[in-house]
């Protein structure tokens, strides 16, 4: 699409307003996000992600509307799939519930800032060499083998990477949270506080998975303007969706094999472009080959149709529906025990308490066969226990004396 430049400015005033609306009238004052919160606010921006789609195709035409189409719907499924890893990350930094969102919202920010610079740069290379598609095609075909790939302890999912190692290395912070500060002042020094450590891991994870989806989305279409825009519409209401569904990511066991077929189409789909738009010497001889294309529509019925299957194979697997049981056990038992990751909210903390309890029967109803699926059990049935011991010693004080 030729997009003029007022066009650019208004779409990017759009975001902007969207971000800082986020911030000032639900993140800048630290609480809890209620189930019913997180639902209308992801409804509301997936809505206005949709209308914009609209406006692609009534403005655009139908190719650059079905464009957008697909491209957000992949960076979607990409940014749930991110979720896992922003779930174990803030609950290895035990991040105070509360000040949870402020975290996520500097997350997206981030990633908006990081992935349109990608974005220029992807657009600039594969303007000045065709060879790029296939450089892209490598490392989408790369990442869905990876995804794939059997993972010995998925329970520590992104818990220890490259970006969180050189954070812990470099930034000296504080043991403890002072609310959602970024610094403190401890015996007379002011110092950083585990805030900045979390950002910064969130932050530098952003980065990387944007290696991935800035591949992928330029293999569904070239146009910068639906490239910026799908991706930037796909991280707005990520944080909202965390809160949503982070009770049931272990659930999903199968969408990375989804995310991995989706990843490989587009990979293929890349490659196919490449080899059309071929002038790579040792190839055809420097010729452009004359091979069929994916079309737009199929290409976006294909990614449907897998992340489809995958969620409710799913979300109806009783693997799923075990893992599920077990990771929230760890979560909750884990949370509960920090007397800080609730803060003052009692009535969050007896809401924990219950699940992990609802949780913990379900451990113990479950087959032998799905029993063996718990990972150091003997660490988990510890963690139970001392939950119910901290809950025991709390309801003894709070008892009238």
């Amino acid at each position: 699409m030729n997009v003029p430049q007022f066009v650019w400015a208004l779409t990017i005033a759009l975001i902007a307003a969207l971000v800082l609306f986020d911030f000032f009238f639900h993140v800048r004052k630290a609480h809890i996000p209620t189930l019913r919160e997180a639902a209308v606010w992801s409804a509301f921006y997936v809505g206005v992600a949709l209308l914009f789609g609209v406006g692609v195709t009534v403005f655009g035409g139908t190719k650059p509307g079905l464009e957008y189409f697909a491209g957000y719907v992949t960076e979607k499924a990409l940014s749930v799939d991110n979720l896992f890893v922003f779930l174990v990350i803030i609950g290895s930094f035990a991040v105070p519930r509360a000040d949870q969102q402020k975290v996520l919202l500097f997350g997206i920010v981030f990633a908006l800032i990081a992935r349109t610079g990608l974005i220029f740069v992807g657009a600039a290379l594969i303007n000045a060499f065709a060879w790029v598609f296939y450089l892209f095609a490598l490392i989408l075909l790369i990442t869905a083998g990876q995804l794939i790939k059997p993972d010995d302890d998925d329970d520590d999912r992104g818990a220890d990477n490259l970006v969180i190692r050189l954070a812990r290395r470099f930034l000296r912070t504080s043991d403890d949270y002072d609310g959602d500060k970024l610094t403190t002042v401890q015996n007379g020094k002011r110092m950083l506080t585990p805030m900045l450590l979390v950002m910064v891991a969130i932050g530098g994870t952003d980065l990387l998975f944007a290696l991935d989806s800035i591949p992928a989305i330029f293999g569904l279409t070239q146009d910068v303007y639906i490239v910026f825009t799908a991706t930037a519409f796909s991280l707005l209401g990520l944080r909202q969706l965390y809160f949503l569904i982070d009770g049931l990511l272990d659930r999903l066991i199968y969408l990375h094999f989804g995310l991995a077929a989706i990843l490989a189409f587009i990979g293929v789909k890349l490659f196919l472009h490449a080899l059309h738009e071929n002038n790579v010497p040792f190839i055809n001889d420097g010729e452009p080959v004359n091979v069929a294309e994916v079309s737009t529509p199929v290409s976006l019925g294909v990614i449907i149709a897998l992340l489809l299957i995958t969620t409710v194979a799913s979300l109806v697997s009783p693997k799923g529906k075990v893992k599920n049981s077990i990771g929230n056990a760890r979560r909750h038992a884990v949370s509960y025990l920090n007397k800080a990751y609730y803060g003052e909210d009692a009535a969050e903390r007896e809401k924990a308490f219950a699940k992990l309890c609802r949780e913990e029967q379900q451990i113990k109803e479950m087959p032998a066969k799905y029993r063996a699926m718990i990972r150091r059990e003997e660490e988990l049935m510890d963690l139970l226990r001392k939950a119910h011991a901290e809950h025991d010693r709390y309801l003894a004080e709070e008892a009238p004396r």
